[in-house]
């Protein structure tokens, strides 16, 4: 298994309005690069570009969402770190075979959807309690920019 490189960060916010006030001005941005909902995460999440590597604020949409019950238990924060890599059912099954463990998605799945490709999240508890995530997003928004 090959890591190309850090695909982003996402730092878990109670109120994604107020969160982009404050790093906005710091990241010398007047909004962020990508501005989105995704429905089966229950996230409203707010991705900037810098330098090759997206960084995000994520809120919770729900009550009930890993979002919510990451800040519930841990306070706000940083709650993801993303490895880039070429095939992430390449990198699970590798992982697996060397007993790390997967959080499932509704459903039983390791495997989650986003835009035209697969992320999945290795347990935080194996992983000092980072939440990790394989994702194979091609970047095509910096090719556009």
């Amino acid at each position: 298994m090959k890591i190309n490189k850090v695909d982003h960060i996402s730092i878990a916010v109670k109120d994604l309005d107020a969160a982009r006030k404050v790093w906005e001005p710091i990241m010398g941005k007047a909004g962020p690069d990508d501005l989105y909902v995704d429905e089966p995460e229950k996230i409203r999440v707010a991705r900037y570009w810098l330098a090759g590597v997206g960084f995000e604020l994520m809120e919770s949409t729900s009550p009930d969402s890993h979002v919510a019950k990451w800040i519930e238990k841990n306070g706000e924060g940083v709650m993801i770190v993303s490895f880039n890599v070429d095939s992430t059912r390449e990198a699970v099954k590798v992982l697996e075979q060397q007993g790390y463990p997967f959080i499932y998605a509704p459903g039983g799945e390791t495997m989650r959807p986003f835009r035209d490709c697969e992320f999945a999240f290795l347990h935080p508890k194996k992983m000092n309690n980072v939440l990790l995530e394989l994702i194979d997003y091609r970047w095509n928004e910096l090719k556009e920019k």
